[in-house]
Parts: C-alpha cells; sequence; structure tokens
C-alpha cells in the first residue's frame, strides 16, 4: 500500500453526516485528512500546493466541485481529484474525467472503492516530480514585468485584475502573459504554475507591488 502519511486527503463536502463517515473510514484505513464545509472554504484555506487528493462532492454552495477543480487546475497545483456525485449526475463526472479528475465515485459507494480511489489519486500527485533548479533557472530568464504577471496568475488573478494592480492595460499583461509562456517553454498556464511553485514561488499580494 502507497504510505498515505505526508499526503492529506482534503474532504469537502457540505453534508456534516458524509464528512464524517468519510474522514472516519479514511483515517481507520490511515489516511491523514482535513474536512471542509464548501467548496470555498477549502480554496481560501486549503494548501493547493500541496500533494495529496482533494475529494470534491460536485453538487455545493457556493462554488461547485467542478469549479474548485477548475481552480485547482488554474493555479497549476499537484493536488490529484476525486469528484464524487449524487444519483444521475454521471455525465457530469464524466465532464469532469476529461478535465483532469483522477476518478470520480457515485453516492453511496463502497468503503472498498473510495480507499481504492484515493489510493489511485494519491499515486497520480506524488508521481509528480517538481524539478527546482530547473524551474528556477527558467523563471530567472523572465523580465520583472513578466514576473509580476506570473505571480498575479499564482495569486489567482485574471488579466484585467492584474492589469488594475499593475496600472497598466489588459492588452499589456496579455502580451507579457504571452512572453512568459514563451520563456518558460510552458503549453498551459497550470504548466508554468506548476513551474513557479517547484522554483519555490509564493503567491500573494506583496508580489504585486
Amino acid at each position: 500500500m502507497l504510505s498515505p502519511a505526508p499526503c492529506p486527503v482534503y474532504v469537502v463536502d457540505d453534508d456534516a453526516a458524509v464528512r464524517e463517515a468519510t474522514q472516519t473510514l479514511l483515517e481507520a484505513a490511515g489516511y491523514a485528512t482535513r474536512a471542509f464545509v464548501s467548496g470555498d472554504d477549502f480554496l481560501d484555506r486549503a494548501d493547493l500546493y500541496d500533494r495529496g487528493v482533494a475529494l470534491l462532492d460536485i453538487c455545493m454552495p457556493g462554488s461547485s466541485g467542478l469549479e474548485v477543480q477548475e481552480a485547482i487546475a488554474r493555479r497549476g497545483s499537484k493536488l490529484a481529484v476525486i469528484i464524487v456525485t449524487g444519483h444521475g449526475e454521471v455525465a457530469t463526472a464524466v465532464q469532469a474525467m476529461k478535465a483532469g479528475a483522477s476518478d470520480f465515485l457515485e453516492k453511496p459507494y463502497q468503503p472498498a472503492a473510495l480507499i481504492d480511489a484515493v489510493k489511485r489519486a494519491l499515486r497520480r500527485s506524488v508521481e509528480i516530480e517538481p524539478h527546482p533548479q530547473a524551474a528556477r533557472d527558467l523563471i530567472a530568464r523572465l523580465t520583472p514585468r513578466e514576473g509580476e504577471v506570473l505571480m498575479g496568475l499564482m495569486a489567482g488573478g485574471s488579466n484585467k485584475s492584474i492589469a488594475r494592480d499593475l496600472n497598466v492595460s489588459p492588452r499589456t499583461v496579455e502580451m507579457h502573459r504571452a512572453n512568459m509562456m514563451e520563456r518558460l517553454g510552458a503549453r498551459s498556464l497550470p504548466e508554468a504554475l506548476r513551474l513557479a511553485h517547484d522554483a519555490g514561488l509564493k503567491p500573494g499580494p506583496e508580489a504585486l507591488v
């Protein structure tokens, strides 16, 4: 069995009974867990740059499981995602799989199915190996402004919000963003954000000052 010790499983579900039962089951199997009452609570408080698994219910107040999955991907997170669906939501789960989810479970799921899905997802998460020095070398190629744009993207900003913070036009941000992607050799924004994280960069408002 893959040792779960350093990698948490985030249980994100608005149903308290489901959260508690899922945590109890996972912890009995040796997994470290953290629970969140909503997708927005998870996005606000979890370390998205940690390795581990996010177990996301599709239907929650506020951000849905799919919206949380999209936010995780935008930030270049190494978290693997398991989508939990209710009856009649399989088509939505398929959409999540196409967007990169590791697996999906349909309620009510069997304990063995949950454990198997978590083991597969953890393996997927830990297999994404960082290369810090190579990432730092790539980040060093960026101009100061391109670096500011990258930090704004790491903080979850849009082109418009970054432009506002940097007092430039959205078109200028688009230009720096395109140049930044080219210098990093990144084919997608999540790939660029993973490089930034591997290089040791941390998002924060001070990066935009």
